[in-house]
């Protein structure tokens, strides 16, 4: 089995608990996740299967959209409804005052992870040091908000729409709003809307995707590895092409892709598009992908980064 799986993750189990599952359906071993989602949160969950979770590392830098609830008058211990309640107070804000103050988080900012999260600290996972009582020295670390919208105010909840960077906390972001609001906040649900180029609309319940299995259509539901690297140029290569990035050996690059950069001027795989723009899809001459590819601009070569099939 080889390619992707889009689940529609429910709240309650873990992004591991639905590896293990899909594990199990398809009796496939290699099974990986792009981006976890907590227990509390739904929604799109990319899965690499076989040969395809090679790719998976290129897959995690990319941005993610959700739709977020964020009840305000309340900070919780993890900064969602699952922590303990730590201020209460009354909510005496506007509409007026969000919409003001949502521009402040769009754009490059600077945000804390939340004490509850897998950030290492000295070698040991800040979620760690929280349940002894310890408090992890977090240091900020800028993330991206390209869009940032309110969908609805009925308080005490405000509705968001939020597409962001990888690494982006959207229960710090809960938090941060909560107090820049002066009430405090902390997030209630979540649900990623879209990963990957992929949206709600192209994902399977967990329900169904092992039913597809068990009567044998598992592989109905697989898309194909590079339906994820569409935003990456594809190089198709002859016979003798495909045969030296099969063995590791460069090829010349023919008509460079417009918009192409070298390598200093990159931002790498945390800028809006979630791409890395050096890279490319090659295929050999029966359309297989075959490897992922980086453009040299020095030599104009592309040059095999990662061997996928031998050609």
């Amino acid at each position: 089995m080889n390619g992707l799986l889009i689940v529609n993750k429910p709240v309650g189990p873990t992004s591991h608990d639905v590896v293990y599952k899909v594990r199990k359906w398809s009796g496939e071993r290699r099974v990986g996740h792009t981006g976890t989602l907590d227990p509390m949160a739904s929604g799109v969950l990319i899965l690499c299967l076989g040969p395809a979770t090679r790719i998976s590392e290129y897959l995690l830098g990319g941005d993610k959209q959700y739709q977020a609830v964020v009840r305000l008058g309340q900070t919780t211990t993890t900064y969602d409804a699952e922590g303990q309640f730590l201020e209460q107070g009354p909510v005496n804000v506007a509409l007026e005052q969000i919409e003001s103050t949502l521009p402040g988080f769009r754009g490059t900012i600077s945000q804390v992870p939340p004490a509850f999260s897998a950030v290492q600290v000295d070698g040991r996972r800040a979620y760690n040091m929280a349940r002894r009582g310890e408090t992890p020295n977090l240091a900020p670390r800028p993330v991206t908000i390209h869009r940032l919208d309110l969908l609805s105010w009925q308080s005490p909840d405000l509705t968001l729409n939020v597409t962001c960077s990888a690494g982006t906390y959207i229960r710090s972001l809960a938090h941060d709003l909560g107090q820049a609001l002066g009430c405090g906040g902390h997030l209630v649900a979540l649900t990623r809307t879209a990963a990957g180029g992929f949206t709600l609309e192209d994902a399977h319940g967990p329900a169904h995707v092992e039913s597809a299995f068990k009567a044998g259509r598992g592989q109905e539901l697989i898309r194909p590895t590079d339906h994820a690297l569409k935003h990456w140029p594809a190089i198709h290569l002859d016979s003798a092409g495909a045969n030296r990035i099969a063995h590791g050996n460069p090829v010349p690059m023919q008509n460079p892709p417009e918009g192409l950069r070298s390598a200093p001027e990159r931002s790498g795989a945390g800028e809006p598009s979630g791409g890395f723009p050096c890279l490319g899809r090659a295929y050999d001459p029966d359309g297989c992908l075959i490897a992922i590819v980086e453009a040299d601009l020095t030599t104009q070569q592309w040059k095999p980064k990662k061997v996928l099939a031998t050609g």
